[in-house]
């Protein structure tokens, strides 16, 4: 059963039950015969000691149609990363753990440096564009997934649903965008997206007018969802964001330079659950509220390039009415969680509001007073302009990485 939302035209693809993963396997196996198919994982060595990755890297060992997994680690210093290598070790297919604090790293990120065109901040962003950068000099994939490290239900049917639509040769997809219900341990999860982007896009089409790109990114169920996947052809293209705002930034990519009908989001899982952030109220760099900073930035940074005018006041109003909208959000959401017999911390999700709604304000004001800020990491293509050697060069030194520290 496909869904054909009205807005945005984006084709929503269910998960029925109705097909084993087993089959699902069989088929991706074929598939990969002559569309091989990779995946990357950026993760925290602190992730490593938590108890999602080890049972997403025994699942991962049962997937049969993987050509490569590319791990991009953060945050290790040289004991940490002899202790991942070791760790991912048991993935019987062909993989990299790619050590991004190691000093061949730090190497190639002064080199672009001098080029003025270094990821201006560590973090997630920076993890998967350097992933992808291996990925593209390997040349050898035709599909690319992504998906976390911290994810609590995972299993590897998952990812099987994930890139099927992209890795079949009769579908259309450039991009297939994950979701699933956000439910786990009897509440109601996902707050960034139930109670921030829901309301904030209800708001601005309200204050700005009607936009495609609003409809557009109000089609996707699960906007901030981790799991992606795409053909690669697309990749070196692909700007992405050196904040958080990384989910949403690969969607405004897709509406960029794909048609709508090029772009699904599937339904990958029943139920899911991860580790979940901090609100971090009192502060701003972390947690929560630098997220929704992000995203906010991200979103309006889209806006302004197709040619919306920001003010002062704009924002004012936004604030206002993303408030009040976000507040009648809340009491469908709380009937909806009562009637369902699951918890709902009502003053925490007020509390929550409260915050995004500062938080819209202080993105338009970081938006408005650094015009010349440069958001998205160089597009690979444009690295390859600058250094031909570059992509060449970062295999060798994420291999000499894994011949010297074995």
């Amino acid at each position: 059963m496909a869904d054909f939302h009205q807005n945005g035209n984006i084709t929503t693809l269910h998960n029925l039950r109705s097909r084993g993963v087993e089959e699902l396997n069989y088929e991706l196996s074929a598939f990969a015969q002559t569309r091989k198919i990779s995946l990357i994982l950026p993760s925290l060595f602190s992730e490593l000691q938590g108890p999602a990755l080890p049972h997403i890297l025994d699942e991962l060992s049962k997937v049969p149609y993987l050509h490569r997994i590319v791990i991009g680690l953060d945050r290790a210093d040289e004991a940490q990363y002899r202790h991942a290598r070791d760790f991912f070790s048991r993935l019987p297919q062909n993989h990299i753990v790619i050590w991004n604090d190691s000093p061949r790293m730090q190497e190639m990120q002064a080199r672009l440096e001098r080029l003025g065109l270094a990821p201006q901040e560590p973090g997630k962003g920076k993890n998967v564009w350097s992933c992808i950068g291996y990925l593209i000099g390997c040349a050898d994939s035709a599909v690319m997934a992504i998906h976390d490290c911290d994810i609590l239900t995972y299993d590897n049917e998952m990812l099987a649903r994930l890139v099927y639509p992209v890795a079949n040769p009769t579908f259309p997809y450039q991009v297939a965008k994950g979701f699933y219900p956000r439910v786990g341990d009897g509440k109601l999860n996902g707050r960034v997206t139930r109670l921030l982007i829901s309301p904030l896009l209800i708001a601005l089409k309200k204050v700005i007018g009607d936009r495609d790109y609003l409809d557009y990114l109000r089609s996707f169920r699960y906007p901030l969802s981790g799991e992606f996947a795409m053909r690669t052809a697309i990749l070196p293209d692909l700007r992405i964001p050196s904040d958080w705002g990384l989910e949403i930034g690969v969607l405004s990519e897709a509406w960029r330079n794909l048609a709508p009908k090029s772009v699904c989001q599937v339904e990958i899982a029943d139920a899911y659950d991860h580790k979940h952030q901090d609100l971090s109220a009192d502060d701003a760099s972390t947690g929560l509220s630098r997220m929704s900073t992000d995203i906010c930035k991200a979103i309006f940074r889209k806006l302004a390039a197709d040619g919306t005018v920001f003010t002062p006041n704009v924002f004012r109003t936004l604030k206002a009415t993303y408030y009040r909208m976000a507040l009648d959000l809340l009491d469908g959401y709380y009937n909806d969680a009562k009637m369902n017999g699951l918890v709902i911390d009502r003053h925490r999700e007020e509390k929550s509001i409260e915050l995004f709604a500062e938080n819209i304000i202080r993105a338009g004001n970081v938006f408005l007073d650094n015009p010349h800020e440069t958001p998205f990491i160089p597009t690979w293509n444009r690295v390859h302009a600058a250094d031909p050697h570059f992509l060449k060069d970062l295999q060798i030194a994420a291999r000499e990485d894994l011949v010297e520290f074995a």
